[in-house]
């Protein structure tokens, strides 16, 4: 429903994966920074917990932490569609076994896609990341009447034909090779020359898989990531260049984003094992069968881990062994209070916004800090043993450097050149979104249009839990019923 007078008639989104504020430059991102130049920047913004691709991008489009939506990682234990494996977002087949086995409900909140069609507004999103993310920016895609492209083909999207007319039209899908340079070029063709020139929806979405993989891959500082930075910077220069060469160029307003940062990794463990070697039987993510474990857990700079066999019993002797550990950072489980988690020494998991029925016995993170990697970029931590090589980025954690994203706003009250430096987030781009063309805010969202957050009573907290020698803490700020992470760690 449209509640006020519209601020832009069109609205494009651009996504960089990954991308962390401190490596925009003008001389490594001369678009990002021109444009910079152009919007107001929220150069402390921040994404959800945990800060994964998946979670981040549920956020995105339904303007909600966890706790509302329901995706509690990009791989995670749902009894309730099943008990053979881990759920793994990535794939297509397991986003279908959970949207049947929910009844549809798989996400438990609107995204800003199903508030554009009830308005009677399209989306359309091209996007070069998993099934599982191309899926999640706008969950009812089909059901909206909107159009989402994968670059990954037919298979991962809801609207295959998006796949089917692209093809025809600009020719085969690109090779994937690393860094995505095929990708990117190929991404912006469409997005610029069909989506915004022949499709001309309301709110066009592009989303880049650069520079996320090269972090995870290349190192965060390589001159292949760098690369590939520079080259994702000139696509969307060649898309600022587009709207502002349109006659109507003042009724857009353009959105530059990421979902999250990274750290680097400084060693891989196999923290599965060495929690077997306790006496235990668990199982990993990866594994894909959870016959005969005593608990499933994920892994990265940060996972999960469910409690099948054994109870409380197991649970707290898992958590007493963790928190004996140096690699350990922080722990969460359910809420015994505001603060503190039932298991001794543990944050409660809704104090970071994750409590939800679908929530896992606790989240661990590993351990990390402010120190510098190989190429001089703070943010360093341990990962557990994976694809991604020590050394690569990784993302997940609370790590201040991990949390801040990009977040630029450009368009009719938003100041050009402004920095500001309040707390805001990735909840915060679907209302603003919304409020641009002005639509209200789904119920369900918790975040805020960033054209009217300012007035908003703010409230920054400082929490600290432990026991024995295992200490922890976490820096919140709450803003008008949304909430921010600021960092998070084991405390020196």
């Amino acid at each position: 429903m449209t509640t006020t007078k519209p601020a832009a008639d069109k609205v494009v989104i651009c996504v960089f994966d990954g991308l962390r504020p401190d490596f925009i430059t003008p001389e490594q991102t001369p678009n990002l920074a021109r444009f910079a130049g152009q919007s107001t920047w929220f150069r402390e913004a921040r994404s959800v917990f945990p800060s994964m691709t998946r979670v981040a991008t549920t956020s995105i489009a339904t303007g909600a932490p966890p706790r509302v939506h329901g995706i509690m990682g990009n791989a995670f234990l749902f009894p309730e569609v099943t008990r053979e494996h881990v759920l793994d977002l990535g794939r297509a087949d397991d986003i279908a076994l959970a949207e049947e086995k929910t009844g549809g409900r798989f996400v438990e909140a609107e995204s800003f896609g199903d508030v554009l069609a009830q308005a009677g507004k399209k989306l359309a999103v091209v996007h070069t990341g998993s099934a599982g993310s191309a899926y999640l920016i706008n969950p009812s895609v089909r059901a909206n009447g909107h159009w989402t492209f994968s670059i990954f083909g037919r298979d991962h999207t809801r609207t295959p034909e998006a796949v089917d007319e692209v093809i025809a039209r600009f020719g085969p899908l690109p090779p994937r090779t690393l860094p995505r340079f095929e990708e990117t070029d190929y991404a912006e063709q469409v997005f610029r020359e069909h989506v915004l020139e022949t499709l001309k929806p309301d709110v066009a979405l592009v989303w880049f898989n650069e520079p996320d993989t090269s972090f995870h891959y290349r190192f965060l500082g390589s001159p292949e990531t760098l690369s590939v930075l520079k080259h994702v910077d000139a696509a969307f220069g060649r898309i600022l260049d587009w709207v502002a060469a349109q006659p109507d160029a003042e009724r857009y307003a353009v959105v530059a984003a990421s979902d999250h940062g990274q750290i680097s990794s400084s060693d891989a463990l196999d923290l599965a094992g060495l929690i077997n070697a306790q006496g235990h039987a668990g199982r990993r993510a990866a594994e894909r069968v959870l016959e005969g474990a005593s608990f499933a857990m994920t892994g990265g700079n940060m996972g999960e881990i469910r409690i099948l066999e054994g109870g409380i019993e197991r649970r707290d002797a898992i958590a007493a062994w963790l928190r004996e550990q140096d690699l350990l950072g922080m722990l969460f489980s359910a809420a015994r209070n505001e603060v503190e988690g039932e298991v001794e020494g543990s944050f409660a998991l809704p104090l970071v916004d994750l409590g939800h029925r679908r929530q896992p016995d606790m989240v661990y993170v590993l351990r990390s800090g402010n120190e510098a990697d190989a190429y001089g970029n703070p943010g360093l931590g341990l990962i557990t043993k994976g694809d991604v090589p020590v050394g690569g980025g990784m993302h997940g954690g609370l790590n201040r450097y991990e949390l801040n994203t990009v977040l630029m706003v450009q368009g009719e009250g938003f100041e050009a050149g402004r920095t500001e430096s309040g707390p805001s987030g990735i909840i915060d781009i679907a209302p603003t979104v919304l409020g641009l063309l002005g639509l209200a805010p789904a119920a369900s969202m918790v975040g805020h249009s960033l054209a009217s957050a300012n007035g908003l009573e703010l409230r920054p907290r400082s929490f600290e839990a432990g026991a024995g020698g295992f200490r922890q803490m976490l820096d919140i700020v709450d803003r008008g019923g949304a909430r921010f992470v600021v960092q998070g760690g084991r405390a020196a």
